[in-house]
């Protein structure tokens, strides 16, 4: 086998872990999986932002929660990486290239992560809804990452939004983000609570956009996955 971002020839090697759990299918070579640095240690309770010690709040989130219009609409964001460079180049050869396969390589911190930062009841009850593409969007790319997401973690998907056309959020600038207007259309309501699923949390505006959308009309609670957390 041969790692899916460097093409080197991979030798497996045989130990107990991989006889009691034989499925872990590594993608990745020990140094191209070296450069993908996971998010632990201590972690925005809001955000999941790396932070100076447990509990706490990172400034970025207490601002959000200042603003009346934004209060307690998303619970709680957990990611799986830091958006660093080499989670940068593959997340641009994923999205933009249609290298449809590389999503295997986040399988396993997909669904490490997810099994970790919710409870089981919360997963049991929750519904898990995609960030939208536009229509244009969806054409230029062929999929949206964030159904691919889903889809690796072995659950349904669920389309309760819709998104107007706009233009890259990787185009604007942090405040251009942040000021964004909501691009988001209810598709149908839900009384579940929901796991917004994305690729990358950058301001959070996104998301919190979707959230308000969805509790505006009944949704209890919404809380949010991403592969990555810049």
């Amino acid at each position: 086998m041969h790692c899916l971002w460097c093409d080197k020839e991979m030798v497996t090697e045989v130990h107990w872990g991989s006889l009691l759990l034989p499925d872990r299918v590594t993608y990745l070579c020990r140094e191209c999986e070296a450069a993908l640095e996971k998010l632990d240690g201590y972690l925005c309770n809001k955000c999941g932002r790396q932070v100076g010690r447990g509990g706490e709040t990172c400034r970025d989130c207490r601002r959000w929660e200042q603003l009346s219009q934004w209060q307690g609409v998303l619970t709680q964001n957990r990611s799986v990486y830091v958006y660093n460079e080499r989670m940068r180049v593959m997340l641009a050869k994923w999205k933009y290239r249609g290298d449809y396969k590389l999503r295997e390589v986040f399988g396993i911190g997909l669904q490490d992560t997810f099994r970790k930062a919710f409870s089981k009841h919360l997963r049991k009850q929750a519904v898990l809804v995609p960030i939208p593409l536009s229509e244009e969007r969806l054409y230029e790319r062929g999929f949206n990452q964030s159904e691919a997401i889903i889809d690796v973690l072995g659950k349904p998907a669920e389309q309760l939004l819709t998104r107007t056309h706009g233009e890259k959020q990787s185009k604007k600038t942090r405040r251009q983000r942040i000021h964004t207007e909501n691009p988001f259309t209810l598709i149908k309501p839900t009384d579940k609570p929901v796991i917004l699923i994305d690729d990358i949390y950058t301001t959070g505006t996104t998301l919190r956009h979707a959230a308000r959308t969805l509790k505006s009309h009944g949704c209890p609670e919404v809380y949010s996955l991403t592969l990555a957390r810049s």
